[in-house]
């Protein structure tokens, strides 16, 4: 039997009052995830200073960040099924305490280990949160609706990532390094609070029965291969045991995941959801869309500091056109889909995060702000075009008691994509950067550079740069931003092609019904034409 057949008892959502403050009050908590996410981006170069932060080496510095992700995404179903276990209620009031314990915690921090540890506890909170926040908007709005409360909680997540390097530009310029974790504690009572106020005690037709075994199956196997992603865009041999291993013993365990949840008679992941139409090419579009955005994004923030000379806050605020865009995007997606369909509005919105992409094989340290700020806005557009309605498609056919195991797999396929993203344009860059920079560097380049000396301009653009200004040689500094330019080029050829197979995907494999907006009437699905 398929979800799609089952009952219309569990197709029903639980009836909630006050619909709309339960909307705004997982929406903060949902925006809070994707604030935290992007804040960190300007307070590296801060905490890897020895007077004003913490002294933290390059290689802390990536598992800062990277301890995050790696829980987060390995316990994103874990997540799901606690939510569909206990209900979205009691799973985001436990996910809000521990992100907001965690976040002080890390705002304290005495070395770059500590900070570490309390990143990872971070991301546990953010796993419990994400799944239970869509739970809670699928259960607790009327089906007529569903989508624009998903537009709406689409949305947050693109004002989250824009706004937390603005927020966090401006907190590192009147306090310590510590602000930008600090700032979360207030956010989380808020929410709290929210959350004890208005959102409903929600829960399935049936309770689920935890499995465990399943569980720990898909912890340990998808965190086995997020390490191994990261170690791979951290620099490492794709052949060395330190890429290898991870990745095919976590290959092995999603594989026997998968092998027992076909057999489990209460699964952590139930696979009927993937017979649904428009699921799984939904899935890999979402998975693509925010591999590619993932990977954009993390050498755009570079170019704007480094070729282009932005301040982070200065480039933060650039970045609010993206912001911008995701939000009318997500809002203009139910109507457009309405005229299109879901299945043409995704693959419009993929082809122009695309064109975007493509856009920047043009981009020089001169290129005007208001271009830059242009793409962004459209590259906005069109990831807001692409969330909502792939959200509703996956999310259409699943029954209220699974919401919480199908927000999983929705969130799964985001920062999965996310981490692969940033694996594959750090990968890229890493070893272009490299090879540009080789003959600047060899005697005879710019300043006669010592051995020591040319290994650190090799490390990095921003190395270099800092190498330059200690040694007051301008011409490495320049040097370091064509190689990082050429390296930018091709990471974003690879980015753009990556996004126009999305499009394909979106345009031939996806289809829904009655998710793409048409809720009235029995108007004949278009997707299909």
């Amino acid at each position: 039997m398929s979800a799609v057949s089952r009952t219309e008892e569990a197709r029903t959502p639980v009836a909630a009052p006050r619909s709309w403050p339960v909307l705004l009050v997982v929406v903060c908590a949902q925006m809070l995830i994707w604030l935290d996410t992007s804040i960190l981006n300007v307070a590296v170069t801060t905490l890897a200073d020895p007077a004003e932060g913490l002294g933290a080496t390059p290689a802390e510095l990536e598992w800062v960040a990277s301890a995050y992700t790696l829980v987060f995404a390995g316990t994103l179903f874990a997540g799901g099924a606690l939510a569909d276990r206990f209900g979205p209620r009691t799973t985001l009031l436990a996910g809000l305490a521990l992100f907001g314990a965690a976040s002080g915690a890390g705002a304290f921090a005495g070395n770059a280990a500590w900070l570490i540890v309390a990143r990872a506890f971070m991301g546990a909170g953010s796993a419990l949160l994400m799944p239970a926040t869509l739970s809670v908007i699928v259960q607790s709005t009327p089906e007529e609706k569903r989508t624009r409360a998903i537009a709406i909680w689409s949305s947050s997540s693109g004002l989250g990532v824009a706004v937390g390097p603005v927020v966090g530009g401006a907190l590192l310029s009147h306090f310590w390094w510590g602000s930008v974790f600090l700032v979360n504690v207030p956010i989380v009572a808020l929410c709290l609070a929210g959350v004890v106020a208005v959102v409903p005690a929600l829960k399935g037709p049936r309770r689920r029965v935890l499995d465990l075994p399943g569980l720990a199956l898909s912890v340990l196997g998808l965190g086995g291969v997020v390490y191994g992603v990261i170690e791979l865009g951290n620099g490492r041999s794709a052949h060395g045991l330190h890429v290898l291993l991870p990745l095919v013993l976590g290959g092995a365990l999603l594989t026997a995941f998968v092998a027992g949840q076909r057999r489990s008679p209460a699964p952590s992941l139930d696979l009927r959801l993937f017979r649904q139409p428009g699921f799984t090419a939904g899935s890999v579009v979402l998975l693509i869309a925010f591999m590619a955005l993932a990977g954009h994004l993390f050498y755009a923030a570079f170019y704007l500091q480094g070729p282009r000379g932005l301040s982070p806050a200065d480039a933060g605020t650039v970045m609010i056109a993206a912001a911008v865009g995701i939000v009318l995007g997500s809002q203009a997606s139910p109507a457009m889909s309405r005229l299109l369909s879901a299945r043409w509005t995704v693959a419009a919105g993929v082809l122009a995060t695309a064109a975007t992409y493509v856009g920047y094989l043009w981009f020089d340290a001169g290129t005007p702000i208001p271009v830059v700020v242009t793409l962004l806005w459209v590259q906005g557009f069109g990831m807001g075009l692409v969330g909502t309605p792939v959200t509703a498609v996956m999310m259409s056919g699943v029954p209220p008691q699974l919401a919480g195991a199908g927000s999983a797999v929705n969130s799964v396929t985001r920062q999965v994509g996310g981490t692969l993203g940033v694996a594959m344009a750090g990968s890229i860059l890493s070893a272009v950067y490299r090879d540009r920079m080789a003959d600047a560097t060899l005697p005879g380049g710019p300043g006669e550079l010592s051995p020591a000396a040319r290994d650190q301009a090799r490390t990095s653009a921003e190395a270099a740069r800092s190498l330059a200004g200690s040694l007051r040689l301008p011409e490495l500094a320049a040097a370091a931003d064509r190689a990082f330019l050429d390296a930018m080029y091709a990471a974003t050829f690879w980015t753009a092609v990556l996004a126009f197979v999305g499009f394909v995907v979106a345009a031939v494999g996806l289809r829904a019904r009655k998710a793409d907006g048409e809720t009235g009437g029995n108007r004949k699905d278009r997707d299909t034409k």
